[in-house]
């Protein structure tokens, strides 16, 4: 009989052995690695305002997690694919760090996913837009919130179209994002029954738009659509502005823009404008109690859908490790598939297989100035876009995994 028992016993324990093993937390820290871009073209998309995101949401959720402390470390990727990939390297090497949030830039984005692919590591990412980051390029480990270009283009593009903006012509920007971004709205604008008359792309950083804006003005197209972020955008609709464009015919359209851009170019400036966001700051009474606390913590600053998107996502992390009582990445992203997001932005939104969160798709319209009766008050709500009807099909998205 003591015999029998013992072997019981042993077999029990052998066979919780992995589960105990896995059931813990790597060096007894959960360390989140934020790399954004503070001194470059999304400084005020992504930047610091990701970095206090982050801290909101630790701070939040105790600044422990499965009784292990939480620690926050931060990267500027000035929007450069080479640094940022360099510091989450040094990250997971030297630093021991167990997710990574942001990846501002597609370029940046898509060489962090691949590293840490590798490397069997979480990111969580809140900036960058390339729809390939859940296709071709997608990974086991990876969570894509926010926005992508699929979405943008069906949301915006579908939008602007509808609107009798059937003629585009592109000023895109040219590196991996813009180039996305482009190809995505041109599918929409085309199955549409609209057409692309032509496009241009600029480099990354450009301050003068002339050029562009004089081949968009002549190319005849009714609608001018921007494919490109942060002060690049900002800088051509203002130009635009000066140039007349929408005072000769052309619309412009903002393909992706945030309510941080809106306030760099003004209103006068922006009015108008039809874009998408996953988040409003204003749009309801959750959202508007968020933002308050968000912008008490950070010098007044208005959130974006970034910023938001951050915040919700390393909660729903540290969820999913309070929950499986375990920092192992595979098992963290799969319990976080498997576990619609309730908070805030998200009501029963869930996380596909290839890593895309299905947010809604909130359609808004530039105010003119004198419809702006308070501080941040850019947007009126044109409607919202379920996230299953604007996100690409996984089907369609050459998912690897799947």
């Amino acid at each position: 009989m003591r015999s029998s028992a013992y072997r019981l016993l042993l077999t029990v324990a052998m066979a919780l052995a992995p589960l105990a093993a896995q059931a813990q937390i790597s060096d007894d820290v959960v360390r989140i690695g934020v790399s954004s871009d503070h001194s470059g073209v999304n400084s005020a998309a992504t930047g610091l305002g990701t970095v206090a995101a982050v801290r909101m949401a630790v701070k939040d959720f105790g600044g422990t997690v499965a009784g292990k402390p939480i620690e926050v470390v931060i990267a500027d990727d000035g929007g450069k694919p080479d640094v940022g990939l360099n510091a989450v390297r040094a990250w997971i090497d030297g630093g021991k760090v167990d997710a990574v949030v942001g990846g501002g830039a597609s370029s940046i984005a898509l060489g962090i996913q691949n590293f840490l692919r590798e490397r069997k590591k979480t990111f969580l990412i809140t900036g960058a837009g390339s729809s390939d980051l859940t296709g071709k390029a997608c990974s086991l480990t990876s969570v894509h919130f926010a926005y992508d270009t699929f979405a943008l283009a069906a949301s915006t593009g579908r939008t602007v179209l509808s609107r009798g903006g059937e003629s585009w012509f592109f000023i895109t920007a040219d590196q991996a994002f813009g180039q996305s971004l482009e190809r995505d709205a041109a599918r929409f604008i085309t199955a549409g029954g609209g057409k692309v008359v032509g496009s241009v792309k600029h480099p990354t950083g450009t301050t003068d738009y002339s050029s562009y804006l004089l081949q968009a003005q002549s190319s005849g197209a009714k609608v001018v659509g921007l494919a490109n972020s942060g002060s690049d955008m900002i800088n051509a609709v203002k130009q635009a502005h000066e140039f007349g464009l929408q005072i000769s015919g052309q619309t412009l359209a903002g393909l992706l823009l945030v309510v941080n851009d809106v306030q760099g170019m003004g209103l006068q400036n922006a009015q108008g404008l039809v874009l998408s966001e996953s988040f409003y700051w204003d749009l309801n009474d959750e959202t508007r109690a968020w933002s308050k606390r968000y912008m008490d913590a950070f010098d007044g600053k208005v959130p974006n859908m970034i910023h938001a998107s951050a915040y919700a996502g390393v909660m729903h992390y540290l969820k999913a490790i309070q929950a499986t009582g375990t920092d192992d990445s595979a098992t963290v992203v799969s319990k976080m598939k498997s576990t619609p997001m309730n908070d805030f932005i998200n009501k029963d939104v869930i996380i596909r297989q290839d890593g895309r969160v299905l947010h809604n798709m909130i359609l808004l319209q530039v105010k003119a100035p004198k419809d702006s009766k308070y501080k941040y008050d850019f947007y009126n709500v044109l409607g919202t876009a379920p996230g299953d009807k604007v996100f690409r099909p996984m089907a369609e998205g050459g998912c690897p995994l799947l």
